[in-house]
């Protein structure tokens, strides 16, 4: 047995511990409503259990996602008026897809960076934790610095340093911006420790405007631009200087990521690299169980509702 978390285990306690404290000194319900707490918190730990063993692809490759997810990945510039971010989802999972047999890992910065997954071959695994990747709420944004993932990359890369024979490979995800009026770090200490890679950039010159994450917060659901004085939407834009500059530093290629098909030849050049034989293993992969926990929450929250209803 796994387990994922979605929300850190130590942040969840912080909401969840006054919460129990609360309910055992003033609810009528008590455990009904301790049942709910429960069920909760068991959904958020995302437990997974083995399946049936599987056939499983593998080869020499770690493969390290580096993903922006500050506030500018929700900028309408992708493919027309998609979000940078639902760009970067469909993007790397296609490239998880051709380079399967590789271990995955993944790592995201906005205010902090934070490894989302170790080295793993499960593929269905590191999808899922993909796709739950949201941008930063702006209500808690410091303004975006390319330089924040730095430490935990190089943290990354020595751990996969540490088995003999891997073949290190770094995609760098991000629009470029630095909006906190930092200066741009060196990258060069991370080139000795990759053997490929590609900085991906996502975005547009022109522009794109970024939803609220925050329900209500402004009339027309952007987010506002307070610097000048008309206070419009604000404008996000790739800074492709900053991306070519963090390229150059770890000696790999940039490349705009205005269409999927930009990254085919990178990774054929991956593919070429590989020298060790592609082999079926027989291991155990991990099933997601939470929905099996979302039943009884959505019983009690039906009863919930239709006792407020009986009160009302």
């Amino acid at each position: 047995m796994k387990i994922y978390p979605i929300i850190p285990i130590y942040l969840i306690l912080c909401f969840i511990i006054p919460l129990i404290i609360f309910i055992i000194l003033k609810s009528n319900k008590k455990v009904l409503d301790l049942t709910l707490i429960l069920l909760l918190f068991i959904i958020n730990l995302r437990i997974m259990i083995p399946t049936n063993n599987s056939k499983i692809i593998s080869n020499d490759l770690d493969v390290l996602f580096v993903i922006d997810n500050t506030i500018s990945m929700n900028a309408e510039d992708y493919n027309g008026t998609k979000t940078r971010l639902s760009g970067i989802k469909k993007d790397c999972k296609y490239i998880i897809n051709r380079l399967n047999g590789a271990r995955f890992s993944i790592i995201t910065f906005n205010n902090n960076a934070r490894i989302i997954i170790p080295y793993t071959k499960d593929i269905n695994i590191t999808k899922e934790s993909i796709d739950i990747i949201e941008p930063i709420n702006e209500l808690y944004a410091k303004g975006s610095t390319l330089n924040t993932p730095l430490e935990n990359i190089l943290i990354s890369l020595k751990s996969s340093e540490k088995k003999d024979n891997r073949i290190r490979i770094l995609f760098f995800i991000s629009d470029g911006e630095i909006t906190n009026d930092s200066e741009l770090e060196s990258y060069k200490e991370i080139k000795d420790h990759i053997t490929n890679g590609a900085v991906l950039g996502y975005g547009t010159s022109s522009g794109g405007y970024m939803k609220s994450t925050v329900e209500n917060l402004y009339n027309d659901d952007y987010i506002v631009d307070y610097s000048g004085d008309n206070h419009g939407k604000a404008l996000s834009k790739i800074d492709e200087n900053n991306l070519k500059q963090i390229a150059n530093d770890m000696n790999i290629n940039y490349i705009k990521m205005d269409k999927q098909s930009n990254i085919n030849s990178k990774i054929k050049e991956i593919e070429n690299i590989i020298t060790t034989n592609k082999e079926s293993n027989d291991k155990s992969s991990y099933d997601d169980i939470y929905f099996i926990f979302i039943i009884p929450l959505l019983i009690i929250l039906i009863l919930e509702y239709k006792d407020i209803r009986r009160k009302s």
